[in-house]
C-alpha cells in the first residue's frame, strides 16, 4: 500500500496461485482415489483371527472414515479455497475495469486529452 493511494492487487500472481491451487487439487485427486484403491483390497496377513482382524482394521482407517475420508475432506477444502480465490480475482478485475472506464469516462468529460 502506497500512502494516500490504496491498494494494488496483483491478479498475475492471484492467476500463479490459482494454477497452484489447480494442481494441487488434481493431485489430491489421484490420491484419494489411491487411498480408495487401497481401501479396497484385503492385505495377504493371512488367515489366523489376529492376522484376519488386523486386516480389517487396516481396511477400515483406508476407508472412508479413515484416511481416505481425510484425504477426501482435504481435496474439498482446497477446492472450496481455489473457488474463493478464484471469485476474489474476478472481483477485483471487474472493480479495476469498472475504475478504469470511470477515469477514461471522467477524461472525456473534461475536454483534456488523456
Amino acid at each position: 500500500m502506497n500512502a494516500g493511494q490504496g491498494y494494488h492487487v496483483e491478479l498475475d500472481l492471484i492467476e500463479d496461485r490459482i494454477t497452484t491451487l489447480t494442481r494441487l487439487g488434481d493431485l489430491t485427486g489421484d490420491l484419494v482415489a489411491a487411498v480408495s484403491r487401497l481401501a479396497e483390497r484385503q492385505p495377504m496377513l493371512g488367515a489366523a483371527p489376529p492376522a484376519v482382524e488386523l486386516a480389517a482394521r487396516l481396511r477400515a482407517a483406508a476407508g472412508e472414515s479413515g484416511l481416505a475420508g481425510e484425504v477426501s475432506a482435504a481435496k474439498g477444502e482446497v477446492e472450496a479455497f481455489l473457488r474463493t480465490l478464484s471469485d476474489t480475482k474476478a472481483s477485483y478485475s471487474e472493480v479495476d475495469a469498472d475504475a478504469g472506464s470511470s477515469v477514461r469516462a471522467a477524461g472525456r468529460s473534461d475536454g483534456v486529452a488523456r
